[in-house]
């Protein structure tokens, strides 16, 4: 699949409120989206035939759109099953799901507040984001350049498009140097996250992890905060600081596409795949996994 460019996939997508053809799933060169960042959208995966947290997910997907200023024309549960209808019409039992949400090319400016609210939303099989060879024995992080910014200058309680602008770009430099991805600084030089998922710490047994007061609160993270406690893991959210990592014995990353990733090092930084990290990892696999999997016919 990673050698056929993503417009030329088969199938469907579902697009305000119609499935159309993969090919003709288009919009203008003009639309507002595309140059001034008015879009919010989702990720999210199937397991079994069953989309994972699903109205979570796209419950946040109006939120993010409510925090950018416009209203998404189609309720949760008209999403929701739009979701499930194309998994099956795709004929997928595991894969990703992409809802998103954008203003339309009626105006052309930064204010465009008649313009339409469009939604789309397409289903493809992604395996794994991180080489699974490469993740059994731990990602290697860069440090970025980019950092995230004041909440009181972005939304950052939205998964918005514009958002991940510096995510692109941080990864693209990590990758020209050899890294899977890279960790992100928020404005203040604490430990953000990676660019597409939230990180943890393992020290003495104990789980840390930076508060997410200036990037999103994953729902993939709250699931394995939620797991780590089942499983009686003392865990602890506060603000750290890169030179801390030097004492950290694991660390792994959460996100929808990334799951329970482990972290083998980050720069200067060497960390062991633990025990921990991997208990974490088996049990998201198994919270994932719906008891009895539905073909999706």
């Amino acid at each position: 699949m990673a050698s056929v460019p993503f417009d030329q996939l088969d199938g469907f997508i579902w697009m305000n409120g119609e499935f159309v053809k993969w090919a003709d799933a288009k919009i203008h060169v003009l639309t507002h989206g595309l140059h001034y960042a008015s879009a919010v959208f989702e990720g999210e995966r199937a397991y079994g035939g069953r989309i994972f947290k699903l109205t979570e997910h796209n419950e946040r997907l109006h939120e993010s759109a409510r925090l950018l200023g416009f209203k998404i024309p189609y309720p949760v549960a008209e999403i929701d099953e739009a979701c499930r209808t194309l998994l099956k019409k795709q004929g997928f039992q595991d894969a990703y799901v992409r809802p998103i949400a954008w203003r339309g090319s009626e105006q052309m400016g930064v204010s465009a507040q008649n313009n339409r609210i469009n939604v789309a939303i397409a289903i493809w099989q992604w395996p794994s984001y991180f080489d699974p060879a490469q993740k059994l024995k731990g990602i290697r992080l860069d440090v970025a350049e980019w950092r995230r910014p004041d909440p009181r200058t972005a939304p950052s309680k939205s998964k918005a498009a514009g958002l991940y602008m510096i995510c692109t770009l941080s990864k693209h430099a990590a990758e020209a140097k050899g890294y899977a991805d890279a960790m992100m600084l928020d404005w203040r030089g604490q430990v953000a996250e990676a660019t597409g998922a939230n990180i943890f710490f393992v020290k003495d047994g104990k789980i840390h992890t930076p508060t997410p007061d200036c990037f999103l609160d994953g729902i993939t993270r709250r699931t394995v905060i939620g797991l780590a406690k089942d499983r009686g893991f003392e865990l602890i959210e506060r603000a750290i600081m890169p030179e801390e990592l030097e004492d950290f014995e694991q660390c792994f990353l959460t996100g929808t596409a990334a799951e329970v990733t482990p972290v083998s090092e980050i720069g200067p930084y060497r960390f062991e795949v633990g025990e921990i990290v991997k208990t974490l990892m088996n049990d998201y696999s198994a919270a994932v996994q719906p008891k009895h999997a539905i073909a999706a016919e």
